[in-house]
């Protein structure tokens, strides 16, 4: 089925007569607005751009071969500024691979290294050729193959799910299904995560987060340590924009590529669930000046890089270059792309890896108005896109509650994580942090408090997590008090140092019952305040049934056991993946957590911290126990929707009184992670069991209560 435009765009060819011959291919001047490959009915439309560049050429290859079968010089006729646009008519896209030469000067130390031998890979790629199996070698050069655009999606229309509604499930493709105790068919694939979905649901997350999907190479650094391959198994060292991870796809998809993702997404969104792509514009695998020149350094490498005076790369990104994302030509990149993305694929939001890095200078300085930002923040395609930003890079730049452009833009709120694990491990003078994070961040998000302040951005700016794909999961968090990186060969000398975990008495794998009661009990914990608290939660894959990577807290390189998920965990922890399905659907079932609701007909203000005495709403900065409260009118129930939530991370059994409420009111106690002696964590809130006023908090627990008007 054709789209309008693609109709268009044959009608418009069907009379178009070729005006040269070169390399024995009818050609003529092409449609220069279209940048990278386009098919035709009557040809393959070339276009592509050098602001310092000299000439181009376009090479055209048979499938698998490394040698040109015709290389075709643009002319001047198909030349408009720095743009080389040609139509080349009688191609067979089947068995056609394409790639450039660019020529212009070579002057490092003034950022140019032109260089006419190089074959280039297309920055506007739609398909990186060869499809391959994971961990393969490249061998030869990277060409590009002729995309067909021709997935139906039919009527699907666009998500129109807020942020502040999502409950995001982060996870690697590979990893989720790798293992084989997943059971599925296709291990490792876009079809495995499919197969997969009826799991997702019944779990209750709406939005899946995936770490890099964009075509990237995971041989990149190879090597061996102690006998084991170890790969750049995360994907964060782009290829391509453009391009989905062929390795990813369970079959060969020529002239097709990207078809199995759109079915992934298209089931996934049948099914309720947004996705989120994880997407790395602060560098590319081009590396630094010892790196490969493939494709940017070759078309402009003064455009596409931060480089110093004397034509070196600036290094904010911690892996050898820097995007330079703020030059008017990268900036379209990244537009367009994210534009393709959202049409093509139908993508619901983008996570930027090191996003800080899209708000620095050409020179490295941090800008005040980012025109990147703003750019990607107003453009009307992307309107209803989420754009969640990592608010720092590798540079040292840190932009939690302060990211630019925060009423469009959301944050990974790395705050939230910091005092939250300090907090719930002990360390009580995080208690006014906590406190704030659990009510919404309005100290960093615009407002005193959140719901009494017009200002505030939380709602569309605050993504709260405590793990995530780089450091602990959520067990080993509470499992390990040091990280344990030796298996990745750098003398446990990478990863983050600051984990602020706590190995509940034993360090790593234990027998001791008491030491897994606790464990478990710190997760349920974790789980509780997570999906109690203001602002969007989002958790890693595998942390519902307690999934472990020994003690790794950077498995970018481990592509085994380490970093794939263990299904068998699932029924041995199942009573975990009980507690966070219930919480799920108990932030679902409660909107006063995640959003200000009208004031509550008993009285409650609409949300605030208490002390051990609720009528106390002050704590102390170094307080062990306290509460938060949301309090609104739900009109779709006609009922206040009245939530207490306590955390007493003291070793100690503390009584607590809860908040009056009007006769004959009454709190109800939905969640206690300590337990009732027979292994019983939540109830269903019509068999929950009513509190009068007071209530011990066992040790090291989180209780969570609901009030019921009459």
């Amino acid at each position: 089925m054709k789209t309008k435009n693609q109709t268009l765009l044959s009608e418009n060819t069907l009379t178009s007569r070729p005006t040269d011959i070169i390399a024995g291919f009818p050609v003529r001047p092409g449609l220069f607005e279209l940048n990278g490959a386009t098919p035709l009915s009557n040809g393959v439309n070339f276009t592509a751009h050098t602001r310092h560049g000299t000439s181009c050429e376009l090479l055209l290859f048979h499938s698998g071969e490394e040698e040109p079968f015709a290389v075709l010089p643009f002319p001047n006729a198909c030349r408009i500024g720095d743009v080389y646009s040609m139509i080349v008519m009688g191609l067979d896209i089947e068995d056609l691979e394409y790639g450039y030469h660019v020529d212009g000067p070579y002057e490092p130390e003034k950022g140019h290294i032109f260089d006419k031998t190089k074959v280039l890979l297309d920055p506007y790629a739609k398909a990186v050729a060869g499809q391959r199996e994971w961990g393969q070698q490249k061998i030869g050069s990277y060409h590009a193959r002729v995309v067909r655009e021709t997935f139906d999606w039919e009527d699907m229309p666009q998500s129109t799910r807020k942020i502040s509604d999502l409950i995001i499930y982060e996870l690697h493709v590979r990893g989720f299904t790798q293992d084989s105790s997943s059971g599925v068919t296709h291990p490792g694939t876009f079809a495995g995560l499919r197969e997969k979905i009826p799991y997702l649901k019944e779990l209750g997350i709406n939005a899946v987060e995936l770490m890099p999907i964009f075509e990237f190479d995971e041989n990149m650094n190879a090597r061996t340590v102690n006998g084991r391959r170890l790969l750049e198994y995360w994907g964060y060292n782009s290829v391509n924009f453009f391009s989905p991870n062929t390795s990813y796809a369970s079959k060969a998809e020529h002239n097709c590529e990207g078809t199995e993702l759109k079915e992934l997404i298209r089931e996934l969104h049948e099914n309720g669930i947004e996705v989120i792509l994880d997407v790395v514009f602060n560098h590319t695998a081009e590396g630094n000046e010892l790196g490969k020149t493939f494709c940017f350094k070759g078309f402009d490498n003064k455009v596409y890089y931060m480089l110093t005076p004397e034509g070196n790369y600036y290094n904010f990104s911690g892996c050898g270059n820097t995007l330079n994302c703020n030059h008017p030509i990268v900036r379209q990149m990244i537009l367009e792309c994210l534009r393709y993305w959202t049409i093509n694929y139908r993508v619901d939001g983008f996570r930027f890896d090191l996003a800080s890095i899209l708000g620095r200078h050409e020179d490295g300085s941090p800008l005040n108005n980012p025109p990147l930002l703003e750019l990607l923040a107003y453009d009307p395609v992307l309107r209803n896109v989420k754009l969640i930003a990592e608010a720092w890079d590798a540079g040292g730049l840190y932009q939690v509650g302060s990211f630019p452009a925060s009423r469009r833009w959301a944050e990974w709120n790395g705050r939230y994580r910091d005092c939250l694990r300090s907090f719930l491990k002990g360390d009580f003078w995080n208690a006014w942090d906590a406190a704030w994070s659990i009510s919404g961040s309005g100290d960093l998000y615009g407002g005193f408090y959140s719901d009494h302040n017009d200002n505030y951005a939380g709602y569309n700016s605050c993504v709260n997590f405590l793990t995530c794909h780089d450091g602990f999961t959520m067990y080993d968090l509470y499992s390990y008090n040091e990280k344990h990186n030796e298996a990745n060969g750098w003398n446990n000398t990478d990863g983050s140092n600051d984990n602020r975990s706590w190995n509940c008495g034993e360090e790593g794998d234990s027998t001791n019952p008491e030491v897994l009661s606790l464990r478990f009990r710190m997760i349920r914990n974790a789980c509780a305040v997570l999906m109690s608290s203001r602002g969007t939660p989002m958790f890693l894959a595998g942390d519902e049934f307690g999934n472990t990577k020994r003690g790794n807290n950077n498995t970018y390189c481990q592509d085994n056991e380490t970093s794939w998920i263990n299904w068998n965990l699932l029924e041995k922890n199942h009573d975990l993946f009980e507690f966070f399905k219930y919480m799920i659907q108990f932030r679902k079932n409660h909107p006063v957590i995640s959003r200000k609701l009208p004031n509550a007909v008993c009285g409650m203000e609409n949300i605030h911290t208490h002390n051990i005495d609720a009528r106390d709403v002050t704590i102390p900065r170094d307080a062990h126990t306290f509460a938060v409260s949301f309090a609104g009118y739900d009109k779709t129930k006609g009922a206040d929707d009245l939530i207490y939530i306590a955390i007493n991370a003291y070793w100690e059994d503390v009584t607590i009184t809860l908040p009056d409420l009007a006769r004959p009111g009454a709190w109800y106690l939905c969640v206690n992670t300590f337990g009732d002696g027979d292994g019983r964590y939540f109830y269903k809130e019509d068999q929950a069991p009513r509190i009068e006023h007071e209530f011990c908090m066992r040790p090291r627990s989180v209780a969570i209560f609901t009030g019921r008007n009459y």
